[in-house]
């Protein structure tokens, strides 16, 4: 073999070589951008781990902590009033978070003021509505669980037991009422308690519900009391929208001569109150905030990158991506049959066979009584957003005492 030759060989030799190991070299850079990047994630929480609402949402933040050691670092600001928010953005901005998770509602307005600020810190608000609104951001995020379908199956629950009372003889038909204690007037809480009323209805037809608003999302005495004027009332099931135990202990308390049972929300009650406790639901907020924070960290769209109902920047689901879960059911208290009838509804939200607002009612805006609803013609509720749209009272079965 000639000298010229043996120096084209010896050429194509280091050619091909220098190749592979420039290809093994940008293999090794995009592959271990994911596993070796790091971010700061902080979290905004109106209340702290002691109340069952943030507590949901802390346990998804331990989850992200165990899941992603090493490459998240979290900054957490608890007990932050909703008018005292811009602070606790301001600090989270100062740490350099790359993204920001907000767990309540009245944060939402400033939150999206911040991410307009900010466009390269990812802004996500949890039950906010305004993601979708002009002006529309790139960085700032909507999402919640359809949760009136673990409301609706809490409601079915409930009238499984009233239906047993009502067999036994324990109660009459015209004693088959429901009492509700409710934070705000706002639609979230409204498609809550008619989902939940809806279920009763499922099992009971002749059940009413009287609903009572406290006007804050977490004041025990308060909340103990008017589940305590409640039962006082008649009502014989008692369930909640608002964040303390006070309307379990009330339930618990009540002389065992008379038949009241509970339903909770967010958490178990059982230890509270194991003679009365049935189940209750709650949104898991894992699903989107653990996708959320992969998505970060490796430098892709949130939206297409977390499994859910996408509209916009808004995205929501139900129990067909565990983003909904049903609490223990407390199989002492509860009539028979109910965990096999909680399987097969949880299956039946799963494959889509359910439309939870329907049926012979008339649905009334308290706030513009010329607007109404009629539900023969159905609603389908988060079909649009990740938060509840359904405003309306039924009209002549459930009773709003101010």
């Amino acid at each position: 073999m000639k000298a010229d030759e043996k120096q084209k060989i010896l050429i194509t030799l280091i050619c091909a070589l220098a190749a592979i190991a420039v290809s093994f070299g940008i293999h090794c850079f995009v592959s271990g951008r994911e596993t070796d990047n790091k971010i700061k994630v902080g979290f905004i929480y109106v209340g702290d781990g002691s109340d069952a609402y943030t507590n949901n949402f802390a346990k998804a933040q331990l989850e992200i902590e165990n899941q992603f050691a090493g490459q998240v670092r979290t900054i957490t600001k608890y007990n932050v009033p909703e008018d005292t928010v811009e602070s606790a953005l301001i600090d989270l901005v100062g740490e350099e978070c790359d993204l920001i998770f907000t767990t309540s509602y009245g944060y939402g307005e400033k939150a999206k003021e911040y991410a307009a600020m900010y466009p390269d810190i990812q802004f996500c608000a949890a039950t906010c509505t305004n993601a979708n609104e002009e002006p529309y951001l790139s960085n700032y995020h909507t999402f919640m669980g359809n949760i009136y379908e673990g409301r609706y199956i809490s409601g079915v629950v409930a009238g499984m037991k009233l239906k047993e009372l009502l067999e036994e003889g324990r109660i009459t038909k015209e004693q088959a009422k429901i009492g509700y204690i409710a934070a705000f007037p706002f639609a979230e809480v409204i498609s809550g308690y008619t989902a939940f009323f809806l279920g009763v209805r499922s099992e009971v037809p002749e059940a009413t519900m009287m609903v009572k608003y406290t006007y804050t999302w977490g004041n025990y005495r308060l909340e103990k009391n008017i589940a305590e004027e409640l039962i006082d009332e008649g009502c014989v099931i008692i369930s909640q929208h608002s964040d303390t135990s006070g309307p379990a202990a009330a339930c618990e308390e009540t002389d065992k001569s008379r038949s009241v049972y509970y339903v909770s929300y967010n958490e178990s009650m059982r230890d509270i109150a194991p003679t009365t406790y049935l189940t209750g639901s709650k949104i898991n907020w894992s699903p989107y905030m653990t996708g959320a924070v992969k998505a970060v960290l490796s430098g892709r769209d949130i939206e297409s990158f977390v499994k859910g109902n996408v509209n916009g920047n808004d995205i929501g689901s139900g129990f067909e991506n565990d983003w909904v879960r049903m609490l223990e059911i407390n199989e002492f208290v509860t009539a028979d049959g109910t965990r096999e009838k909680v399987d097969e509804l949880i299956n039946g939200f799963r494959q889509h066979k359910l439309n939870v607002f329907q049926g012979d009612y008339i649905g009334v805006d308290p706030y513009d009584p010329s607007d109404m609803i009629d539900l023969r013609d159905g609603y389908k509720e988060n079909e649009h957003s990740s938060a509840p749209t359904f405003h309306y009272i039924l009209k002549d079965v459930i009773t709003v005492e101010e």
